[in-house]
């Protein structure tokens, strides 16, 4: 039996709502938390163990992302970075990009805003003036929208007489030609043409991105991504190399297989395990694509896109039931929250609640007050990321307006209501570093001090606890782990980090920087510098 014994610590169980006290030891054996309290009932309870002395720091459970994409994120380390904070620069980017990129290869990226730009879309002829001999796909921050290059354009054969795919749209000129701006579904009549990655190299990519986790404390993922990502965790898994819990989402397109197989939700084991079946209800506030009950300011005729009609996500529901499956369904607009709520419902009406895993919505980032209370009622996980919040605000404000604003990223009222807040990133349309969004969340201030000291809504604010809880408990909670990842209690798995700094302690300011001199996951440690 291999004991690990933590001492001159201040542990945080983080265990319930409710604040603890620290205490200063805990006891790790097999994998498992022994015991938590003084030195010396740890040391009575551990046998031999190898002491670590954690030198007065912090110790919390390890942090779940409750909400990412590793393939994107993955990809994004080898892709251009987009997010600049003009034209110029970007197209620069690209420019260099094509300078060492064979002809005819592809060039992909992420990250760019058309707000920061001047609120005006780019078009693919900025694309063809630097990249015009390799086809160019670059998706927009919120991941909702793609601007491509007339290459790109011609290898999928999109012309004036292209329609717009259902749940999407091409943007055109005066004469109908598409100008390089895909919203939405319209963005895979591209995409389906760039070459997909290996699942082998994938999970080289993969592997890379556990040494980033560890090192702020990460030790699960919720992974949003396809069927190629589950497949390069899993040779990870072969590989004995996995160091990261994982619980992978059902898209809905491969919820006919998932039945016909008859996997449930759960199926796998402590480090891989099935989620929830994932639907897009909407599309995102960027492009102005969110379901909005009303119309985007200064755009009389756009209340945004229906990505999946209300009746056939109660049909995809139903059928999900049957298999055990919950819904974790993209809802941003506020309109897409009352419909999703709606569905939620007639589906508990119709079959009950889920039994293996909550219903969840995700981002959740605007709706009416009278909805959010629902949630909790309905014991439906919001799924939010705090990042979202900063980020977005002033599209929100000029998008949105400030009054209706007021119902946006709304934490504190999401916890008045009863329901569970489970936090991730969407990474890599955040970062996937979890501190920032712990400082997002209880600040609602971004790094540049906008929109000032109070922050965006102070009344929606968070404590470092209840963040914390929304990246620890909440999050297993949201991923059926319940019992086995949501605190530092005897018999949950040893899943912890030793931080650099005391979030409880320090600076709101300085919480972005924090990071885990060590971090255990499952008893062994994956990144230890002390």
């Amino acid at each position: 039996m291999r004991t690990i014994l933590l001492t001159n610590a201040r542990i945080y169980p983080l265990s319930r709502p409710a604040a603890e006290q620290p205490a200063e030891a805990l006891a790790v054996m097999d994998g498992r938390v022994l015991a938590v309290g003084s030195e010396t009932e740890c040391r009575a309870a551990a046998a031999q163990p190898d002491v670590v002395d954690c030198g007065g720091r912090a110790v919390i459970p390890g942090l779940i992302d409750a909400h990412m994409h590793m393939e994107l994120t993955a990809l994004a380390r080898r892709a251009v970075a987009a997010e600049t904070p003009t034209l110029a620069e970007c197209l620069a980017r690209v420019a260099a990009a094509a300078e060492q990129t064979p002809p005819g290869e592809w060039i992909t990226g992420q990250g760019w805003n058309q707000n920061d730009w001047g609120g005006d879309f780019p078009t693919a002829a900025d694309l063809d003036a630097v990249a015009p001999r390799h086809p160019v796909f670059l998706q927009v921050k919120s991941a909702h929208a793609a601007w491509v290059n007339s290459a790109a354009l011609r290898a999928a054969g999109l012309t004036a007489d292209t329609p717009d795919p259902d749940g999407g749209r091409i943007l055109r000129d005066a004469r109908g030609r598409p100008t390089g701006i895909l919203l939405e579904t319209a963005m895979t009549l591209v995409a389906n043409r760039i070459p997909p990655p290996t699942e082998a190299s994938l999970a080289g990519l993969y592997d890379e991105m556990q040494v980033d986790a560890w090192r702020w404390g990460l030790t699960g993922v919720h992974d949003f991504d396809g069927r190629r990502s589950l497949a390069a965790w899993q040779k990870l898994r072969e590989r004995g190399e996995l160091g990261l819990r994982v619980v992978k989402t059902v898209r809905a397109a491969y919820l006919e297989h998932a039945r016909a197989l008859g996997l449930r939700p759960g199926f796998g084991d402590g480090w891989i395990r099935l989620g929830q079946v994932k639907v897009f209800l909407d599309g995102a506030l960027g492009p102005r694509t969110a379901w909005m009950l009303a119309p985007y300011v200064n755009e009389p005729d756009n209340v945004g896109v229906t990505v999946t009609d209300p009746e056939e996500l109660l049909d995809i529901g139903r059928r999900a039931a049957q298999a055990g499956f919950a819904l974790t369904v993209h809802a941003i607009g506020d309109r897409a929250n009352q419909e999703v709520l709606n569905v939620f419902e007639r589906l508990i009406a119709d079959v009950g609640r889920p039994t293996a895993l909550p219903h969840r919505t995700e981002h959740v980032q605007i709706a009416q007050a009278s909805d959010l209370a629902r949630l909790g009622r309905l014991g439906v996980i919001a799924s939010m990321q705090p990042l979202h919040a900063t980020s977005d605000g002033p599209s929100a404000e000029r998008l949105w307006g400030h009054a209706r604003s007021a119902g946006a990223y709304a934490w504190r009222t999401v916890l008045a209501g009863g329901a569970t807040l489970a936090f991730g990133s969407d990474s890599p349309i955040e970062t996937l570093n979890p501190w920032t969004g712990v400082h997002a969340a209880v600040t609602r201030r971004r790094a540049d001090g906008w929109p000032g000291p109070d922050g965006w809504f102070p009344d929606q604010r968070l404590s470092v606890a209840e963040a914390l809880l929304a990246y620890t408990r909440g999050a297993a909670l949201a991923g059926g782990m319940v019992g086995r990842t949501e605190g530092l209690v005897p018999g949950a798995l040893a899943d912890l980090c030793v931080l650099d700094r005391d979030p409880f302690a320090c600076e709101p300011e300085a919480l972005p920087q924090t990071t885990a001199v060590a971090t255990l996951v499952g008893g062994t440690w994956r990144r230890r510098e002390i």
